[in-house]
């Protein structure tokens, strides 16, 4: 049977228009920075099933051929005493986080879990949980979450943010049509999807990534193996002197420094890095933006779409969700983006820049977006052309059709040194 384009991350909400708007920006800023050293350039022309492809990556990954199960036991939706929520544990400090809120032991089920959960107000779960530091949200109405002030914060500014700083610092990759990015190195501190997203495109464009990481907090291992394709993995503890002088002598030799982390929470840590290299590119995801009540607060992809109202839309008598992370990777690709015109500004006036993206401000695009459907066929997914394997494991093939692959498959994490 032949797929359609449009049957591909199909939803009530036009999530595959998302897609193709942030998967056109990255390609455009691409050739801006080829025509800016004077490489040739060509008109980009979208792949549906490649989007699709790469943004439906957790349901395309295969390890032996067998699929992975994207969501842990105690992550999903509840319904609560008067409405739902929704959670997310799929890391176990964030399990461990959760059933501490709910003063629940260790060895809780998720129909234990769940019978908990009903006793509540969905208000009192998305309060205590965001004081001990857990991830659950109250599920919302899109004209509800609009009119709240996290919601009115999210919303604000343009989908990619851009600061130009008063530090300069040399810049001049030794680009070539196919890795416009080579010699330009990137510092990757980003987790999940997005930020790893954003670093696994500046790779597939000739970047020399390197991705850091806390040894205590070790990466879900199917989740690397699918999203750090083209990328070196290394543990650094910044929160002791010799992590930390060790990752400031990284900053002082990178391009680009990826974060991942809640507003000010690495630079609580570290200081100002434009001052250990001027002219740094500092791109920044977050969940829920950089300013407003919820700034501080903990989030991913499913949780935004929770507290958005994405989920009552898609839903069907019980909130639902999109057909794939498409607010995570749409941001992905929007921050690798800014990130290349920002390099591209750097190389005519030298000055460092700041891009931010959050992913409550790309579903407020999407929710403000024309080409809502009343109702929508299941999503399909791309067929066996869009996916490369190595080893035993099947990933998605890149995002752009101009390239079969990542120029190496994700390596073992943490198994790097951290240093160029």
């Amino acid at each position: 049977m032949t797929t359609h384009s449009d049957e591909y991350l199909s939803a009530r909400l036009p999530a595959l228009d998302l897609a193709h708007l942030a998967v056109s920006r990255f390609a455009a800023a691409a050739d801006g920075l080829r025509a800016a050293v004077g490489l040739p350039v060509s008109p980009y022309r979208p792949a549906p099933d490649r989007i699709a492809a790469s943004f439906s990556g957790d349901r395309m990954f295969r390890r032996d051929g067998q699929p992975v199960e994207g969501f842990a036991e105690l992550s999903g939706f509840f319904a609560t005493a008067d409405g739902w929520v929704r959670t997310h544990a799929n890391y176990p400090h964030h399990r461990a986080r959760l059933l501490t809120a709910l003063a629940l032991p260790d060895d809780t089920t998720r129909a234990s879990f769940a019978r908990r959960v009903a006793e509540l107000s969905a208000t009192d779960i998305e309060d205590t949980a965001a004081a001990a530091g857990a991830i659950a949200v109250r599920v919302r109405s899109e004209r509800e979450w609009a009119s709240s002030e996290p919601g009115i914060a999210a919303a604000a500014g343009d989908m990619v943010g851009v600061r130009v700083r008063r530090d300069h610092g040399p810049a001049a990759p030794t680009a070539t049509p196919s890795a416009p990015l080579s010699g330009v190195r990137v510092l990757d501190l980003t987790r999940v999807i997005a930020g790893p997203v954003a670093s696994r495109s500046l790779a597939l464009l000739g970047a020399d990534v390197l991705r850091i990481d806390p040894p205590q907090l070790p990466e879900i291992e199917w989740q690397h193996l699918e999203n750090g394709q083209g990328k070196r993995s290394a543990l650094l503890d910044l929160r002791n002197p010799q992590g930390l002088a060790t990752f400031r002598d990284l900053v002082s030799g990178a391009d680009v420094l990826l974060t991942g982390y809640r507003p000010g929470a690495l630079e609580a840590l570290v200081g100002d890095l434009s001052e250990v290299r001027p002219g740094l590119v500092r791109g920044r995801v977050c969940a829920w933006g950089h300013a407003g009540p919820w700034a501080g607060r903990r989030g991913f992809d499913s949780i935004v779409q929770a507290a958005s109202g994405i989920a009552l839309i898609e839903g069907d008598g019980r909130p639902g969700a999109l057909p794939a992370q498409v607010l995570d990777h749409a941001s992905g690709n929007l921050l690798a983006a800014g990130v290349l015109d920002a390099l591209t500004g750097r190389l005519a006036d030298g000055a460092g820049r700041d891009i931010d993206v959050s992913l409550a401000r790309t579903a407020s695009s999407l929710l403000d977006a024309p080409g809502r459907r009343e109702a929508a066929r299941a999503a399909q997914l791309p067929g066996p052309d869009t996916v490369v394997s190595h080893g035993g494991i099947t990933t998605a093939r890149p995002v752009l059709a101009g390239f079969d692959d990542y120029p190496f498959p994700a390596r073992t994490w943490g198994a790097d040194e951290p240093r160029w």
